[in-house]
């Protein structure tokens, strides 16, 4: 079986790593750190194909030590004993140089298996990971080793990958092989920053190039057609998915109905109208709130409607409620209403209900105070009249702020209104 274009044309050196300069370039501390030529635990975290893995290759290829190579995907206990087995053999005279990709699938009591042999040193460990470390890697190895953040390759240092592989490519059939102009600069901004899904691309374009005299052409009709959607970097259960999420409720929350419109458009061109229309029923309410209470029933509209539609046409009331609500006033009010009175609830437990508020029930001979005493509040003037509600403990206590916005000043006006007649009832 033929090896994948990226495999062939993987760098050997670090010049030849397309992107993360800020890591690599000449005195940046990861550069600084494998030309040392002592390799500390380390972990790569970034998306899928942007040179986690070669830079790893690399680094290995400049030790002497014993290389093992495990994916967490497939690795179990039994392999990380394999590796464990070499510890204070021959095969580590060197140094054993573990080399862990997608560490995050491995459960905590495997990656707690080598946290003695990487204290100590019996095991130098590089992992990957396409989720971000401090939530997907156990906290102890974490602390003993040194986080690096890998970055999706941008479209200018991409051509240079791209190219290569075009160059790579030549001949392929047997015949000469002629790329059109814009057709690097294609699939280099369409490939989303992934190296390996560039290499595909145009190893795609060769193999579907359309015959002609002098050899096979590679047009940029066909480098779209076989590139489309592809720049949606996008993975539903990763970092990303959260990512466009919050990109797009701080974007409303912030009131910039563009930036919204933008990353509503991500979603959606990745076919994610769920996520999407969830997070929009929450912005709502977290949001614009009291400020608008009418945003929550409107947004809901617009959610049902599209729903109901399905995609493409769905784009239309979810551009709607996104508008409505980078438009609107914002008030975050009641949600921070709740969460104090949550705070309350958590520091002082479910208290007792004050006697007037309980449900009418027969008073024992042993009860201090007989009769509820609750006043109803429709039989006096404004439907208000001043009681206690809260428990004796946390009487007092204030949870809801009134906004600045119109609408919760308006509400704050009437309420000193008919607080102020039910204290001065006017004769």
């Amino acid at each position: 079986m033929a090896s994948p274009l990226a495999e062939k044309i993987r760098p050997q050196t670090l010049d030849d790593v397309v992107g993360q300069r800020h890591l690599l370039a000449p005195g940046k501390p990861l550069r600084r750190i494998i030309e040392s030529g002592t390799v500390p635990n380390m972990i790569f975290y970034g998306p899928s194909g942007v040179g986690k893995t070669t830079v790893a290759s690399i680094i290995a290829a400049r030790t002497n030590m014993t290389l093992h190579i495990l994916n967490g995907t497939q690795a179990g206990i039994a392999d990380i004993k394999s590796v464990i087995a070499d510890v204070g053999t021959f095969a580590s005279m060197n140094g054993i140089l573990l080399y862990l990709d997608e560490i995050q699938y491995l459960n905590k009591k495997q990656q707690q298996s080598l946290l003695s042999y990487i204290e100590k040193g019996d095991i130098t460990l590089i992992a990957s990971t396409t989720e971000n470390p401090y939530f997907a890697v156990y906290n102890a190895v974490i602390s003993r080793s040194t986080v690096f953040e890998f970055k999706p390759v941008d479209a200018s240092e991409m051509e240079r990958a791209v190219q290569r592989a075009f160059r790579e490519l030549e001949g392929i059939g047997g015949q000469p092989l002629h790329v059109e102009d814009g057709v690097t600069a294609h699939i280099a901004l369409g490939s989303g920053g992934d190296v390996r899904k560039a290499m595909n691309a145009a190893e795609l374009c060769a193999l579907s190039a359309e015959p002609g005299e002098d050899g096979l052409h590679v047009s940029l009709a066909l480098a779209q057609e076989l590139t489309q959607r592809s720049n949606m970097r996008y993975d539903r259960d990763g970092d990303a998915h959260y990512d466009i999420l919050s990109a797009l409720q701080k974007s409303i929350r912030g009131s910039d109905e563009n930036a919204a419109l933008h990353y509503a458009a991500r979603l959606l061109e990745a076919g994610d109208l769920i996520s999407l229309t969830r997070r929009l029923l929450v912005i709502a309410s977290e949001d614009v709130g009291l400020a608008y209470p009418m945003a929550p029933v409107i947004v809901k509209a617009c959610v049902d409607n599209a729903l109901a539609l399905g995609l493409p046409e769905a784009r239309i009331p979810i551009a709607e409620a996104i508008i409505l609500m980078c438009t609107a006033p914002k008030s975050n009010s009641a949600e921070a209403a709740m969460d104090a009175a949550i705070a309350d609830l958590q520091k002082y437990g479910p208290l007792d209900f004050p006697r007037h508020l309980q449900n009418k029930h027969y008073d024992g001979e042993g009860a201090a105070v007989k009769g509820q005493h609750y006043l109803y509040p429709h039989d006096f003037p404004n439907h208000y009249v001043r009681q206690q509600y809260l428990p004796d403990e946390i009487a007092g206590h204030v949870y809801y702020e009134f906004g600045e916005n119109k609408t919760e000043q308006a509400a704050l006006a009437y309420r000193r209104k008919i607080v102020g007649e039910a204290e001065h009832p006017q004769k």
